[in-house]
């Protein structure tokens, strides 16, 4: 007798059913408290907290609703130690079970946060994340180094950011893993090979986001190590946005993505077309005006009296020269005439007082011993005098 297997089947919504019953009758599922390590931490917009609870071997999802969430004294991150208090739940739709956590407490911080906090403080000390040993970004790289997982979407998401940029860029791809014990030591080693072999203009270093625990590797002191050594510039993109690692801090450029590190990388070259088209344009009128403004001034020189009749200026400045000359005589000849008309005036003021005019008219001048007599005091019987007059001397005594 054949089985009637369509008859037997139950539907996926009844088995999660049944599953979600036989969970809720587990009294001890209904209240469980469990510690671990947060990790893959979203506070959703709505208030809701969702993330994973882990320990070394294992690992289950929780979800926290915003009327609990609000009770907290503190937001949880990635890689903190906490003790939950909740129940085990299905969630029918998806199939899964989770812990839906009703109280949460601090258990300490976790390994993995508090090695990566002591990490990124001893290399900040070092100076591995100083501003002055950033290398520039080459503007338009030939050669794009790119150290990820050769497969995924990161290297895709960089290859058609790549492409639709700049075309002519080539991306060599260093497959390397990105997450995993040993892949800290291969993305060191790859990172050593390219700028040994001059492989890239510039490197981008990649992965998607994750954990802490996921995104350990680009947390380790061999990598930063290496960042920090390059000789070729480095650009981190590792996770998300909102996830920082340590080879972020040492890295010469940081984007928030895989695919915004190939835009920084790649310039637009359709858009620097564009560009060089305007300076092309503009820098043509500014020769056409400035043409067009010589051509002004040659045509003002052409018609000027001093190319057309170079000499009219030379003559004209002998024409002023002449006056200039004629007009110093001039001057130099009244002042002379002015000059003798004074001299004269003053000779004849002169002549008026002289003595010699006076005598002609009859007068004498008496002296004695050489001084002239002006009161008959000065005189006494038998003196020797002598006069003075008009055209000549002569003796006399007093009697």
């Amino acid at each position: 007798m054949r089985m009637n297997y369509e008859e037997m089947a139950v539907t996926v919504s009844d088995l999660n059913s049944y599953i979600k019953k036989r969970i809720d009758d587990d009294e001890a599922l209904n209240t469980v408290i469990v510690k671990g390590e947060i990790s893959n931490f979203k506070n959703h917009y709505t208030g809701h907290w969702y993330f994973t609870l882990k320990d070394e071997k294992s690992l289950i999802k929780c979800v926290m609703f915003r009327s609990y969430a609000e009770r907290v004294g503190f937001i949880p991150k990635d890689g903190a130690k906490v003790i939950v208090f909740g129940q085990v739940a299905v969630f029918e739709r998806d199939g899964i079970y989770q812990i839906y956590v009703k109280a949460m407490n601090q258990d300490g911080k976790g390994d993995l946060y508090a090695a990566y906090e002591k990490l990124k403080n001893d290399l900040e000390k070092q100076g591995l994340f100083d501003q002055k040993y950033k290398k520039p970004i080459p503007l338009m790289p030939k050669v794009i180094g790119v150290l990820t997982s050769q497969t995924g979407a990161v290297i895709r998401d960089i290859i058609n950011v790549s492409t639709r940029r700049n075309p002519n860029t080539y991306i060599r791809l260093f497959p390397v893993p990105v997450q995993g014990k040993t892949a800290c030591l291969q993305i060191a080693r790859g990172i050593k090979l390219m700028n040994e072999n001059k492989l890239a203009d510039v490197i981008i270093l990649a992965r998607g986001g994750g954990s802490l625990e996921d995104l350990w590797p680009f947390n380790e002191e061999v990598v930063a190590r290496a960042i920090f050594e390059s000789e070729i510039p480095i650009i981190s993109a590792v996770g998300h946005e909102t996830d920082f690692t340590i080879a972020d801090f040492v890295a010469d450029l940081r984007a928030p993505t895989p695919s915004a590190a190939a835009e920084l990388a790649n310039p637009d070259v359709f858009e620097l077309k564009e560009k060089i088209n305007s300076y092309k344009s503009r820098a043509r009128l500014s020769l056409k005006k400035k043409l067009d403004l010589m051509n002004l001034k040659y045509e003002k020189i052409i018609s000027s009296k001093s190319f057309s009749d170079p000499l009219r200026s030379v003559n004209d400045n002998y024409v002023r020269l002449d006056n200039g000359i004629r007009s110093m005589q001039n001057s130099v000849n009244l002042k002379y005439k002015e000059a003798q008309m004074q001299f004269s005036k003053v000779v004849s003021s002169l002549d008026a007082l002289s003595p010699l005019k006076t005598l002609s008219r009859g007068y004498s001048i008496v002296e004695k011993d050489g001084n002239i007599v002006n009161s008959i005091n000065m005189l006494e019987k038998d003196d020797i005098i002598s006069l003075r007059l008009m055209d000549g001397k002569r003796v006399a005594k007093i009697i």
